[in-house]
């Protein structure tokens, strides 16, 4: 199973509506995919359809016990193929229930190790804090997409989570590595926004996801319904365009 953790420091930048969207769009194009929702507002959750407060139980479980496996909390979407390992507040509490136990940081790879071959792909919403959740899923991860939005402040902290990612590599996981950086909220007629994505491709590189991700109406509403653009509205932009990005990852990424 190769995991892919979405993940940035900085908050609004557009992890959790890739997060659901990516997830949702490797799983149309006929993988078995396990979204995991590991950050404790819960977005992914509700982005999924899900109620945070209703459900029995949920990947805080999972990391507080360990006789309770990923399977036993994992819930089903709308989307065939999709699974959602649930999150709501209580996981905020995580960080002072684990500060004693030695290998803290190894929690959730201990705990995903149990899905034996169940799911192709796993996609991780990461909070937006480099804390002990974040640590676990850069820990746990084959993968790390890095969504940026696309506006002068964009660097800002980003230098400090490829630190982390560098650390991780050295100390915990050195099958860790940068999958891309995704540019969001892309402005596609301004001119300051192709500046940016300008000066962004020739800071990172090849780095840079060839797809981007514009700012629209359709994925903005789609968490209210509680769904992915690639059921909330299919034929959006928006749609193709996650579609697009997981066909980029499928085609050499990964």
């Amino acid at each position: 199973m190769k995991t892919i953790a979405i993940a940035n420091q900085k908050g609004g930048c557009g992890k959790t509506t890739t997060a659901v969207n990516l997830a949702s769009a490797i799983a149309m194009s006929g993988k078995k995919v396990l979204v995991i929702d590991f950050d404790p507002q819960a977005h992914t959750t509700l982005g999924l359809g899900g109620n945070p407060e209703a459900v029995d139980k949920t990947i805080y479980d999972v990391m507080t016990d360990m006789r309770i496996p990923v399977s036993r909390v994992v819930v089903s979407t709308r989307i065939g193929g999709l699974n959602l390992a649930p999150s709501n507040i209580l996981l905020s509490g995580v960080e002072f229930k684990l500060a004693s136990i030695p290998g803290r940081e190894y929690v959730l790879n201990t705990q995903l190790g149990s899905l034996n071959g169940a799911y192709d792909i796993c996609v991780i919403d990461c909070s937006p804090s480099l804390s002990l959740l974040t640590l676990n899923a850069l820990v746990a991860s084959t993968y790390v997409i890095i969504p940026v939005q696309v506006h002068y402040y964009a660097l800002e902290g980003l230098k400090q989570l490829l630190e982390t990612v560098d650390i991780v590599k050295e100390r915990f996981n050195p099958h860790l590595s940068i999958l891309g950086v995704l540019l969001t909220f892309v402005e596609g007629r301004t001119v300051l926004s192709q500046q940016i994505q300008r000066q962004m491709r020739e800071f990172f590189g090849e780095l840079v996801f060839d797809t981007v991700i514009h700012r629209t109406i359709r994925l903005a509403e789609a968490p209210s319904a509680g769904q992915s653009i690639l059921t909330y509205a299919p034929d959006s932009n928006g749609a193709a365009e996650y579609m697009a990005l997981a066909q980029e990852i499928d085609n050499g990424k990964i």
